[in-house]
């Protein structure tokens, strides 16, 4: 048999050995991967009544924005609008059917709540907010900057309000870890109860928004509904 002969030979031999191996290591560790994902109804991720409020029947897409910081919320509200024109112009869609969820945790969490919050507690959600400012007074904000007129291109929304998204459709989940961590600076520097504080904080919420039991859960759960991931920052 030639050199050439014998080299053919050979790379057959391997390549049939590397597709045998391949097949057996699919068939044991792909399957161990299915069953271990997969609940007891055969499903990949178990499902909770809690997290029915993220299924809009009519919506032909979904997107999750996760936000974490004050400019991650702003550009969350940029980013939501964005989708929302590039749909219409692209695909000829209507607000409608596009499900938009943004998630604020962490820091950006305080803005979710309203002016009358902001009015009252400023101070406190500034801190919470990683010592925030209001970019034109250079000061703590009274009001919620984000669901604001005149800031344009100083903040990340670009004018993009948090009230002009929820009449567009757009959902907001709201940290409750947060939202108590919130309470607990509050409640720190005015002598008040903390669950006195976070129920008056919940029940204080841009529209549209909702408490989840954590942000990090609610990123989970949209994924699993579903839902793409856009992390804003």
């Amino acid at each position: 048999m030639s050199a050439d002969r014998a080299g053919q030979v050979a790379r057959r031999s391997f390549l049939s050995r590397i597709g045998v191996g391949a097949t057996a290591f699919a068939a044991t560790f792909g399957t161990r991967r299915a069953d271990a994902q997969s609940s007891t109804d055969g499903s990949v991720a178990t499902r909770h009544a809690e997290d029915e409020w993220f299924e809009i029947a009519a919506a032909k897409h979904r997107m999750f924005a996760d936000a974490t910081s004050a400019d991650g919320f702003g550009r969350g509200l940029f980013f939501s609008n964005n989708f929302f024109t590039g749909s219409q112009t692209g695909y000829g869609l209507k607000d409608g059917d596009s499900a938009i969820i943004i998630s604020a945790r962490h820091e950006a969490t305080p803005f979710t709540f309203n002016d009358a919050m902001w009015a009252k507690y400023g101070q406190e959600l500034s801190l919470r907010a990683g010592n925030f400012l209001d970019p034109k007074t250079k000061a703590i904000p009274t009001v919620n900057v984000y669901n604001a007129s005149g800031y344009g291109s100083a903040l990340g929304s670009a004018g993009v309000t948090a009230d002009a998204m929820s009449k567009r459709g757009v959902r907001f989940a709201v940290c409750s870890l947060a939202t108590r961590a919130a309470a607990g600076i509050i409640a720190r520097r005015t002598g008040a109860s903390v669950d006195d504080v976070f129920k008056e904080l919940g029940s204080n919420l841009v529209s549209n928004g909702r408490l989840v039991p954590a942000g990090v859960v609610a990123v989970n759960r949209s994924q699993e509904r579903g839902y793409t991931l856009l992390f804003v920052g």
